[in-house]
């Protein structure tokens, strides 16, 4: 890995990746390895999670497409040098921000979305000049294995890498100096990488999670608001950093929303989704038994059956829970959904500021009042008013999450904003020289006072 991570080095350093037509040229290349390798990452990704071609294009491999399309539009004028005004104490010079890309970037990346999380950091950092090594999960190891050969067979490894392995290999690789760190996965595991990353001082980016709170108010469109919210939460069995966590209904519109919410997931997933091939089943035995743990003592409203066989729980609704019970303690990251009445805004507002900061927050309704009540007053990293998910695939909106949910982030020009340095530099005449900047002499000082005060 020390071998692997100066090799990148001298070649980040060689000054080959900081052209445009080689960004440019990268990207194609990028673009084209996708689509040779596209219907091997379905059947990886029906190995590894079940997903369907349907679910595997729209939350991966087209989000790949859309983002390599946006940064060959956007890419050349995003590189240019920033030019920026000078005050009356500066008269004379010009000065400019250039984007500078960092160097050797690592990128580690969880299982949940093996695809588009192991390669949409990775296009971002290639779009701002970096060398690329990838680390992807272990969990999803038929894509872990398919991202191997892609990158190998399509970049030289001094350039783009994946480095396969399990705890040991990830801790390994925080060991090298790196020139940035992006990591996606768990709160408690962001906390050991920023720690690792701060041995060489290495800035990161880190996209965690938590417990990310809908709302939805008392004059919703409760049909299309339960459609949405259904889709949010069990898209990838629940398996989604900004999935719906739980959900808070204002009590007028609770029963309409849970019999609408239970139609939807019948429509979606049939009666017997146990039986839907098209079904996500959960990532691992380990995960499998965490959430069967949550349904412990609690009031089942809907679903609740499960396999071992094939690792599968169907998309539950429970209702009547506390913040006191399990489901509530932790981030679920599964097909169950806690849904709680409220009567008060305020109440639910005052309950979601005493937990950390959540990834998303999603607000169902028309009150405008209310939205903007919601939005001012509590911290998150970004959401949907009347929708879920959604704003992840905005090409214009960052991606990111606050506090406990993360630092930092990325999409469209802010992932070449991430992964670039903005170096600022200041060009001063030689034509003549302004006294008033050096010691002696009482004029100086009189006129130093004025310009600076």
């Amino acid at each position: 890995m020390k071998e692997l991570v100066a090799k990148q080095r001298g070649y980040f350093l060689s000054g080959e990746t900081r052209t445009y037509d080689f960004r440019i040229e990268q990207l194609k290349k990028f673009k084209s390895m996708i689509k040779k390798y596209e219907k091997d990452m379905y059947r990886a990704l029906k190995a590894d999670l079940n997903k369907s071609r349907h679910e595997s294009f729209t939350t991966e491999i087209g989000i790949l497409y859309s983002e390599i399309d946006f940064m060959l539009k956007h890419l050349k004028d995003w590189m240019k040098d920033e030019e920026v005004p000078a005050p009356l104490t500066h008269k004379g010079t010009k000065s400019y921000i250039t984007y500078e890309p960092y160097g050797v970037v690592l990128n580690i990346s969880p299982w949940n979305y093996p695809f588009q999380l192991s390669l949409l950091p990775a296009i971002g950092a290639i779009a701002a000049g970096n060398t690329v090594v990838i680390k992807p999960s272990e969990l999803a190891i038929h894509s872990s294995h398919l991202l191997h050969q892609m990158i190998s067979d399509t970049f030289s490894e001094t350039f783009v890498a994946v480095v396969e392995g399990g705890k040991e290999t990830t801790e390994q690789l925080l060991e090298q100096k790196f020139d940035y760190i992006f990591f996606t996965g768990s709160t408690r595991v962001g906390k050991i990488i920023m720690e690792k990353a701060s041995k060489h001082l290495t800035p990161v980016t880190l996209e965690l999670g938590g417990k990310s709170p809908t709302i939805v108010d008392r004059d919703v469109n409760v049909g299309l608001a339960a459609k949405r919210i259904v889709w949010g939460k069990y898209t990838n069995a629940g398996q989604t950093c900004i999935a719906p966590d739980y959900v808070y209904v204002h009590e007028k519109v609770y029963m309409k929303l849970l019999k609408a919410m239970k139609k939807y997931i019948q429509h979606f997933y049939s009666k017997r989704p146990l039986k839907n091939e098209d079904y996500a089943r959960i990532i691992n035995k380990n995960h499998f038994e965490r959430l069967l743990g949550l349904l412990e003592n609690v009031k089942i409203y809907h679903g609740g059956n499960y396999s071992k066989e094939t690792l599968t729980i169907e998309p539950t609704i429970v209702t009547d829970v506390t913040w006191d019970d399990p489901v509530m303690q932790e981030e679920i990251f599964g097909p169950i959904l806690p849904v709680m009445s409220y009567r008060d805004l305020d109440e639910v507002i005052a309950t979601i500021q005493q937990h950390e900061r959540p990834l998303a927050l999603y607000y169902f309704g028309n009150n405008k009042k209310n939205e903007e009540k919601l939005f001012h007053s509590i911290s998150f990293g970004g959401g949907c008013v009347n929708d879920t998910l959604y704003h992840v695939a905005h090409p214009h909106l960052p991606f990111g999450g606050v506090g406990a949910s993360g630092m930092g982030a990325y999409h469209g020009k802010f992932s070449f904003e991430t992964f670039s340095h903005r170096k600022s530099v200041l060009r001063q005449t030689t034509f003549y020289d302004l006294p008033v900047r050096y010691p002696g002499g009482k004029l100086n000082e009189a006129v130093a006072k004025t310009l600076l005060k």
